[in-house]
């Protein structure tokens, strides 16, 4: 029983490591979304403020090589076609250096563009840092084409793309 009670434990702190049980953001559907520019992938900075007009989808990951990123970004791959159908451009976001964010992107034949937050500021004004690890928790924002956060996930169910697909349908609609 001590050794089930051990395994337990340690799973817990191997979740929270990689971003499994997040802290919560401190934004709020309805909030601003904060700016920010990244180097990406693709070589060209993105900024939130060039993308004003248009739906964007901000999937903070933990980081490359892991698992439940894996997933995520395979997930995303699969299901861009839909987000491009529905208006939105879809950024993953990490605070890997770029090399090695390009190198991942190159492997899993990801065609969106990933963005570096290495110097962590982006994902603490998002409220998305765990500050111990240098980590960003696995959270996921939609942002209407004003800035505006319109639908936030985290945790486990941030690893399936479908909440944002639908928060971006939605927001076609409207």
């Amino acid at each position: 029983m001590k050794f089930v009670s051990t395994l337990a434990a340690s799973l817990i702190l191997a979740g929270t490591a990689f971003g499994q049980t997040p802290g919560k953001t401190h934004l709020k559907v309805g909030d601003m979304a904060p700016a920010f520019t990244l180097p990406s992938t693709t070589g060209k900075p993105v900024s939130l403020a060039e993308l004003r007009g248009k739906t964007v989808v901000l999937a903070f990951f933990p980081a490359a090589f892991t698992g439940g990123c894996t997933k995520e970004v395979h997930a995303y791959r699969d299901h861009l076609a839909k987000f491009e159908e529905a208006g939105a451009e879809v950024f993953l976001v990490s605070t890997d250096n770029l090399p090695t964010l390009q190198h991942w992107a190159g492997e899993i034949g990801a065609s969106y563009a990933m963005l570096s937050d290495f110097m962590r500021k982006a994902s603490r004004d998002y409220g998305v840092l765990i500050e111990e690890r240098g980590i960003a928790s696995r959270t996921t924002f939609v942002i209407d084409g004003e800035g505006r956060i319109r639908h936030i996930e985290e945790g486990q169910a941030a690893i399936d793309p479908t909440g944002a697909l639908n928060a971006c349908t939605r927001l076609k609609k409207s």
